[in-house]
């Protein structure tokens, strides 16, 4: 699986990069990163991983269409901010799902890290759907992702998939200062 994985990992720094920088040709990039990422996980047995990565190519679609909405007049994707109520039934609904989902994997298959697998999938679909609504608290849970991930990755022998992962913890954090930098030239929003 190595050339598919070092594929899925130029094409995924590249998503990566360009939801940064708030562009929208992070989308087509993310769809063949994610495609292929899912077949390096059925492979290594992260099944949660896998079927994740299928969800990563509709939430991409969505998001696509998401931030072609939000461009203003200034052609830039509008970073918003969430409510209070809105971060504690993200993180409740994340953490059911991670404890669902991490039960049904050790009962039901030969999952490896079932547990931690599932709350990785977990806080990425949150990420993902709060990327697409262009909240800048996804780049906070991308950031706790890639930090569960490296060591997941590592553990099974996915030595450039772990390397992407910490990649993408280094451009989490530039987001996450960037995507604050553009809500607050814009007003600070609702806490």
């Amino acid at each position: 699986m190595t050339g598919i994985e070092i594929v899925a990992a130029l094409l995924g720094l590249a998503c990566v990069a360009f939801g940064v920088r708030r562009s929208l040709w992070t989308y087509p990039y993310g769809v063949g990163a994610v495609l292929l990422l899912s077949a390096v996980f059925l492979d290594a047995r992260l099944y949660s991983d896998a079927g994740l990565q299928l969800f990563f190519a509709g939430a991409n679609l969505y998001g696509w269409w998401e931030w072609q909405r939000s461009i203003g007049a200034t052609g830039e994707v509008v970073v918003d901010a969430m409510r209070a109520r809105q971060r504690v039934g993200w993180a409740a609904a994340a953490l059911a799902a991670a404890a669902a989902w991490g039960w049904v994997m050790q009962r039901h298959t030969d999952a490896a890290f079932p547990f931690a697998d599932a709350a990785i999938a977990a806080a990425s679909v949150a990420a993902q759907l709060m990327m697409a609504r262009r909240w800048w608290e996804n780049w906070v849970v991308w950031i706790a992702v890639d930090l569960a991930a490296v060591p997941l990755f590592l553990a099974r022998g996915l030595w450039i998939t772990a390397g992407l992962y910490a990649v993408y913890l280094v451009l989490a954090v530039w987001g996450l200062i960037d995507w604050r930098r553009a809500r607050h030239a814009v007003g600070p929003g609702p806490l």
